[in-house]
């Protein structure tokens, strides 16, 4: 799986991958259908994903090496990401050490179409813990 391919699974279901995805090691942000944005990643021995408001969301300019103007342009390419002072709103982890017995960075060693089933199944953590909050 890559992510362009990943971006089409995502839509089926009413989420947007967007920019600043990155399959190794697995890092996603994913726009929800409520605007709310999603990071989740896989890291060490652990799954996390974590939801920020839609304003979270900012782009930062990288600029040339030299900076000079001369052979490079003075600004480089753009990049999404998450803001520096974004706090997250919740956040739902898999302890791979508990649940999988991993030791060292096995979750960082995931595969992007073996990082997404944990993606989902902690998209619906939150999605049941909205549920049991309205009624």
């Amino acid at each position: 799986m890559n992510l362009p391919a990943l971006a089409d699974l995502f839509a089926s279901h009413g989420l947007r991958l967007l920019p600043g995805s990155y399959p190794v090691p697995v890092e996603l942000l994913v726009q929800l259908p409520d605007a709310t944005i999603a990071r989740f990643s896989a890291r060490g021995t652990t799954l996390r994903l974590r939801t920020y408001s839609p304003d979270a969301l900012t782009t930062i300019t990288i600029p040339a090496e030299c900076g000079c103007g001369d052979h490079h342009p003075q600004t480089g390419p753009a990049r999404v990401t998450l803001s520096r002072y974004a706090v997250p709103l919740e956040e739902r982890v898999i302890d791979g050490e508990l649940e999988h017995g991993w030791h060292h960075h096995e979750a960082g060693l995931l595969r992007l179409a073996d990082a997404v089933p944990h993606f989902f199944t902690l998209l619906d953590q939150l999605r049941a813990r909205e549920l049991v909050g309205v009624a």
